[in-house]
């Protein structure tokens, strides 16, 4: 199985997601990519600081959506609230869509942050634990 994390630009929430999914995932079965929907600048130093600290590497840069991974994908996980799951309701891309309505974080705030990157890290070991099975 293929899963596609989204969010609006590939930043923070979608690479959390993925970058957690394959820390923790054990089954090779399950394939994850992060995209965003509008290609943006790399993410901030801070934030990338802040998911260090928790153990999880998002370095790198973003990510655009494209068809080629709309085609890949068999579930769409969109890792957001400022995305509209009804994007994705295009015969060729429609298998399974799950809609984690999480906000985006001030990008300086650690507090926010380190929130946000634990519900991530919860729903992903929910998502492992019990969708997947």
């Amino acid at each position: 199985m293929n899963i596609l994390f989204i969010c609006k630009y590939n930043k923070f929430r979608s690479r959390i997601a993925e970058a957690y999914f394959k820390k923790i995932n054990k089954n090779k079965n399950f394939k994850v990519k992060s995209a965003g929907l509008i290609q943006d600048r790399p993410i901030s130093k801070f934030q990338q600081k802040v998911a260090k600290e928790l153990g999880i590497n998002i370095s790198g840069k973003p990510k655009g959506l494209s068809t080629k991974l709309l085609m890949w994908q068999n579930m769409i996980i969109i890792v957001a609230d400022d995305v509209p799951k009804t994007i994705f309701n295009n015969e060729a891309y429609r298998k399974k869509t799950i809609v984690w309505k999480l906000p985006d974080v001030l990008k300086d705030n650690k507090k926010q942050t380190i929130k946000l990157i634990k519900l991530i890290m919860k729903k992903v070991d929910k998502l492992i634990s019990k969708e997947l099975k």
